[in-house]
């Protein structure tokens, strides 16, 4: 290994692993907060459209409806601009610039905004010569733009990866991270690294490199709010968990995308089945929706603090997936002790992946999941207890169409 490398994950592992400050431990379970692309896009049409373009007062808005509405305090504490953040061109020194109209005060000072109110703020760039909707990219200005975005305060990089050949990536993401790190400031590091190579050509990427480098990494296209598109990325990692759950730890997280929950198009259930499986899979909890406008409903699932304790758990065991069919799915993940006798609890989730005209009924038998000792079970999205159960008793229960059941299994003594 040279020594530009080894120094570069020697310094990366001493960042991500560090436990003596509140900001790094912080880091140690799934990154929370708001980003802008899904429901936002790309608009930078302030003239005709000022409450939904892209700018600093949309941010700004944000910032004061996850405070208000009880966002901050039930964990979500990012708010991350996403793409067309920037001006067009670099300036004279070949340093980023917002744009002046649509962020008149700067980055800097909407980092600041944030911190004042106990927030953090991310921002968008691409590793290739343009990001995906053509604003200017990082490649050939690494260093530079590291440490711009130190220099503006920001606490997390989202690390895009178009327009750029999937062959180069390993280098250039393992020397953005070595920039960042560089800098002496705690960012948090979001690569679509492996994303690229999976889909865009025949590489197989290093997860061992990619979780060494990068604090999470996107593996599956953009997620929509649609019920099919929903299960695809469900699927695709129950499919492959047994290589992607082998790289995630406190610190390293798989990232399946945005939280759509409050979106148009994706119903009450099926907003519980996406808030349930990502806590399953310790995935980062990063919501795309309007926050000023969400219905109670939908508010109530994203601060559903039992099921935001799952997706947090500390000992950052990603759930499984244990059983799939056209039907149902069953996921298990095994939970952190409750108790100083130092049994686990776990997380089981049922899902209905059927559009049914009522709920249908699944029945299993503890034992056949590795149960060996008396559970209690308790529903934590009605927050119903279910009942009391040994290993050789069957658990029954009714599942809604295009739902989810998420019970949390916690050992009697």
């Amino acid at each position: 290994m040279d020594l530009f490398l080894l120094s570069t994950l020697t310094v990366i592992l001493i960042l991500n692993y560090c436990l003596a400050d509140d900001d790094h431990k912080s880091w140690f379970t799934p990154p929370m907060g708001w980003l802008s692309w899904e429901h936002f896009q790309c608009n930078t049409d302030c003239s005709s459209d000022a409450n939904n373009c892209i700018s600093e007062n949309l941010f700004k808005q944000m910032a004061e409806a996850m405070i208000v509405d009880g966002y901050l305090e039930a964990g979500y504490n990012r708010i991350n601009i996403d793409d067309c953040w920037m001006e067009k061109h670099r300036d004279g020194n070949n340093a980023l610039n917002a744009d002046k109209n649509r962020f008149p005060n700067g980055i800097k000072h909407l980092s600041d905004f944030m911190h004042q109110r106990g927030l953090k703020l991310g921002i968008y760039e691409g590793i290739g010569k343009k990001t995906c909707m053509g604003f200017p990219g990082s490649f050939g200005h690494l260093e530079i733009d590291a440490k711009t975005f130190a220099e503006w305060d920001v606490d997390m990089v989202k690390m895009d990866g178009c327009l750029q050949p999937p062959y180069t990536l390993d280098i250039l993401y393992k020397q953005f991270g070595h920039f960042l790190n560089a800098t002496g400031k705690s960012i948090l590091y979001s690569c679509s690294w492996p994303y690229y190579q999976l889909h865009y050509s025949k590489i197989i990427p290093d997860f061992a490199e990619v979780s060494q480098t990068c604090n999470l990494w996107r593996t599956y296209h953009d997620i929509k709010p649609d019920w099919g598109i929903l299960l695809e990325t469900i699927d695709f990692y129950g499919d492959f968990q047994e290589v992607f759950n082998r790289y995630v730890r406190p610190g390293t997280w798989n990232d399946p995308d945005m939280l759509l929950i409050g979106n148009p198009k994706l119903s009450v259930e099926e907003s519980k089945v996406q808030m349930g499986i990502w806590a399953i899979l310790a995935a980062p909890l990063l919501m795309s929706n309007d926050l000023r406008s969400i219905k109670p409903e939908y508010r109530k699932i994203l601060l559903n603090k039992e099921v935001i304790a799952v997706n947090q758990d500390k000992l950052g065991i990603p759930g499984k997936r244990v059983f799939h069919n056209e039907s149902f799915d069953i996921w298990l993940r095994e939970l952190s002790p409750e108790t100083r006798m130092n049994l686990p609890s776990f997380a089981f989730a049922f899902v209905n992946r059927r559009q049914t005209s009522k709920p249908q009924k699944l029945s299993v038998k503890l034992s056949d999941f590795k149960f060996d000792k008396n559970y209690i079970f308790i529903d934590l999205f009605s927050n119903a207890v279910i009942g009391e159960f040994s290993p050789s008793d069957l658990l029954s229960v009714s599942v809604p169409s295009k739902g989810i059941r998420l019970l949390k299994a916690s050992p009697i003594y």
